[in-house]
C-alpha cells in the first residue's frame, strides 16, 4: 500500500524568488560537500506526514524509483559530472520541486508545532500552480530539476534525487515598458505581445542545502539562459532581494548587471538584474 506523505529535506539556498515572497536572511555558512557526501543525501519525514485531501488527490507514488529511461520528451537537457539538469516530467518531480520551494520560504522561520503543516498547504498550491504554468496557464514556463545522477548498485526515488530546482517563463512588456514593471499598474494599457516585447524571466532558484557549493545554480541559469536563446528572446531578468549578496554575487558572475532605471520605480526591497542574450 502505497502512502502519499510529504517529506522535509534539510533546507535550501534561496537565489531567487518570486519578488513578492516574505525575504529571509541568506545562510552565511554554505556547505561544500564532496560528491560522495552529495550522492548519501536522504529525506527526512516530517514530524506530522498525514496527508492532506488535497495530497491524496493526486497520483503521486512517493517510493517511484529513478530510472536511466527517458518517460518523456526532454527537449532540454544537460549532463554534469554528478547530476543532470533537465526540465521537469513527472509529477513527482513537480511536486519535489514545490517542496523545495516550501522549505525554502520557511529556511530561516522559528520552528514551531503548525510548521508542517503549512509547507505542506504551500508545496501543494505551488504544485498546482506550478503545474498551470508548465501548461502556458497564463504564461508558458519551464520548470528545470537538478537531479542525482544514478551511481553504480545504486538506487534511489525520484524525490530524494531532486536537489535543485528553477523556473524560467516567457513574458512580455506593457506598452511603453524597457522593462519589467517600469509602467503603474494604474497606467495598464495591455501588453505588447510581440516577439521583440518579449523577455525571460527566471524564478524560484533554490539549491538543497546539502548539495551547495557543487555549481549546481549555476548550470541551472547556464541552462535556463540557453533555452531563452534558444526562444528568440534577447533579454532574461530576475529579481533578487537587495540584503541577497551571495545570490546578487553569483547572478554578477553570470553576466546579469544591475537595471539601475528600476530602482527609483520599485518601492519592493528588490533588485532587477537583466543579462543580455547575443
Amino acid at each position: 500500500m502505497s502512502a502519499t506523505i510529504s517529506f522535509r529535506t534539510p533546507g535550501f539556498w534561496r537565489i531567487s524568488r518570486h519578488p513578492n515572497w516574505k525575504h529571509s536572511p541568506f545562510c552565511s555558512t554554505p556547505i561544500s560537500l564532496s560528491i560522495k557526501e552529495i550522492g548519501s543525501m536522504k529525506p527526512q519525514l516530517p514530524s506530522n506526514p498525514h496527508p492532506t485531501d488535497a495530497s491524496r488527490s493526486r497520483n503521486i507514488r512517493f517510493s517511484k524509483m529513478l530510472s536511466s529511461d527517458s518517460e518523456g520528451s526532454c527537449k532540454h537537457e544537460k549532463d554534469f559530472d554528478c547530476f543532470t539538469v533537465r526540465e521537469a516530467m513527472l509529477d513527482e518531480e513537480y511536486w519535489t520541486a514545490a517542496w523545495l520551494r516550501a522549505e525554502s520560504h520557511w529556511e530561516d522561520q522559528l520552528v514551531d508545532r503548525f510548521i508542517d503543516s503549512r509547507k505542506r498547504k504551500f508545496a501543494e498550491q505551488e504544485f498546482y500552480a506550478l503545474k498551470r504554468r508548465c501548461n502556458g496557464h497564463p504564461e508558458k514556463c519551464t520548470c528545470f530539476v537538478a537531479v542525482k545522477s544514478e551511481e553504480t548498485n545504486s538506487k534511489r526515488t525520484v524525490m530524494n534525487s531532486v536537489i535543485g530546482t528553477l523556473d524560467i517563463s516567457i513574458r512580455y512588456l506593457l506598452h511603453g515598458e524597457t522593462f519589467p514593471g517600469e509602467q503603474s499598474k494604474s497606467s495598464f494599457t495591455g501588453f505588447s505581445k510581440t516577439k521583440r516585447h518579449s523577455y525571460g524571466y527566471i524564478s524560484n532558484l533554490c539549491v538543497a542545502k546539502l548539495a551547495r557549493r557543487r555549481g549546481i545554480a549555476s548550470k541551472m541559469l547556464h541552462l535556463a539562459i540557453q533555452v531563452a536563446k534558444s526562444s528568440g528572446l534577447k533579454k532574461v531578468f530576475v529579481h533578487v532581494h537587495k540584503d541577497n549578496k551571495p545570490a546578487l554575487q553569483l547572478y554578477e558572475k553570470m553576466g546579469f548587471q544591475m537595471v539601475e532605471t528600476s530602482i527609483t520605480h520599485s518601492s519592493e526591497p528588490n533588485y532587477l538584474l537583466c543579462i543580455e542574450i547575443s
